[in-house]
């Protein structure tokens, strides 16, 4: 059995365990994640569209405030303490919420639907940076060309099981119970994440003991220092800007099929639920082979594609069918093929870049992304700019976008030439 899921997975014998660990631990996360995402998505409209391009602008505020406190976590302790620490934060934020849905039932209305949309949000950036900051950080360059898909596997089969979960304990448990299970979820995470730091290669379990220093901000500055990471940056800002113009193209479109909360949650779970189907699909025949045979470039410049494609298909179309294959697709390339490969570009930074900076870029970075689709978007909606305006905006914004991905992957073979970043907290300049 061994044989057959070393073959299987592109792995060696030594790292059948770490691999497995990984994938175990992100399915945890994407579960608890996953659990109350329909939930967040149909609490977050009660105020119509408009009200939802706010609460993105406040949760680019709150990654904000919150980036110089999880700075100082990383300069501060160890990092089996720090990823700790978050997980803890997040478990009691959601017991908090418990307490609330079941002591004071009366206070739960809109405003609070938009406080736990915002947290939520704050919560599903963080979880998932610091999963793929700790995987940066435990795996070599190498070997997340092999695994890194195979560990994304994982999380998709958490966020899979997240939706079905939620279908199945909701009605005889309640909506509070969940939050319940999403806790307790996070808390075996933190026992994995222990697990998994007594498989450390050599050499690399003295270094991860160590505390990182620095300060609260240096993940921002190295930002603005680097053309790599302000490349990466980047990508990611495009990332997040397409990826919210199809984001508000759902809202609308299921919009237009009623006001009625139930009936909405039920459209986007199965949204979610094609998704991560093709995803897996996907992460399980392509993910790995793809970037050891064309590279990180290649796998980096295939979203772009689809994007720019897909949105040429939905302007001609227009249908919510067509929204739905093209969501599924365009998820499926981000989370199977691009995400694994963007994850890559951080192992060949310092192990400060690979937890402050990299929190920057995915959290703040990705929200600003977020916040400017949301606006453009709404812009071209008062202007009375349907999807044919909005995808003529699209697909040179795809180009670009394109070539960032080419210029990164090239960009991270040469440092990779250069020499592997040890696993220190000594920075090596980057160009």
């Amino acid at each position: 059995m061994a044989v057959f899921f070393q073959r299987l997975l592109n792995v060696r014998r030594d790292e059948l365990l770490p691999v497995l660990l990984s994938a175990l631990l992100f399915f945890c996360i994407l579960t608890a994640l996953m659990l109350l995402r329909p939930a967040r998505e149909a609490l977050g409209m009660q105020r119509g569209i408009e009200a939802v391009r706010w609460l993105f602008i406040g949760t680019a505020l709150a990654t904000l405030l919150v980036n110089p406190l999880f700075g100082l976590l990383v300069s501060w302790l160890r990092r089996l303490a720090f990823i700790a620490v978050v997980y803890g934060f997040f478990a009691l934020s959601l017991l908090a919420f418990y307490l609330v849905m079941v002591l004071a039932p009366g206070a739960i209305g809109v405003a609070s639907g938009q406080v736990f949309y915002v947290w939520f949000s704050v919560f599903n950036l963080f979880s998932t940076m610091v999963f793929w900051a700790l995987m940066a950080d435990r795996f070599s360059l190498e070997q997340s060309k092999r695994f890194f898909g195979v560990i994304a596997v994982g999380g998709t089969c958490g966020a899979i099981a997240g939706p079905a979960l939620a279908s199945l304990l909701a009605a005889p448990l309640g909506t509070p119970a969940l939050l319940l299970v999403s806790t307790g979820l996070l808390l075996a995470a933190i026992g994995l994440i222990r697990l998994l730091a007594r498989f450390e290669p050599a050499g690399c379990g003295a270094a991860a003991a160590q505390r990182i220093g620095g300060s609260a901000w240096e993940g921002l500055r190295a930002v603005f220092r680097s053309r790599y990471l302000l490349g990466l940056a980047a990508y990611v800002i495009i990332l997040a800007v397409i990826a919210t113009f199809l984001y508000f193209t759902r809202l609308q479109m299921v919009a237009a099929l009623g006001t009625e909360l139930d009936y909405r949650t039920v459209v986007f779970a199965r949204i979610d639920v094609a998704t991560q189907v093709a995803t897996l699909l996907m992460q399980l025949l392509l993910a790995g082979r793809l970037m050891q045979r064309f590279g990180v470039a290649a796998t980096l410049a295939l979203l772009p594609l689809t994007a720019a494609c897909g949105f040429i298909g939905l302007a001609l179309a227009g249908s919510l069918l067509v929204l739905v294959v093209f969501e599924a697709v365009f998820r499926a390339v981000q989370r199977a093929l691009m995400r694994p490969a963007r994850e890559t570009l951080y192992t060949v930074v310092s192990r400060e870049d690979k937890y402050k900076s990299k929190a920057f870029i995915d959290t703040f970075v990705y929200r600003g992304g977020d916040v400017l689709g949301a606006q453009l978007e709404g812009l071209l909606g008062r202007l009375g700019l349907g999807l044919a305006a909005l995808t003529a905006l699209v697909v040179p914004l795809a180009l670009v976008w394109l070539a960032l991905g080419i210029w990164l992957g090239r960009t991270q073979e040469r440092l990779a030439e250069a020499g592997d970043m040890p696993p220190t907290t000594k920075r090596r300049p980057l160009p």
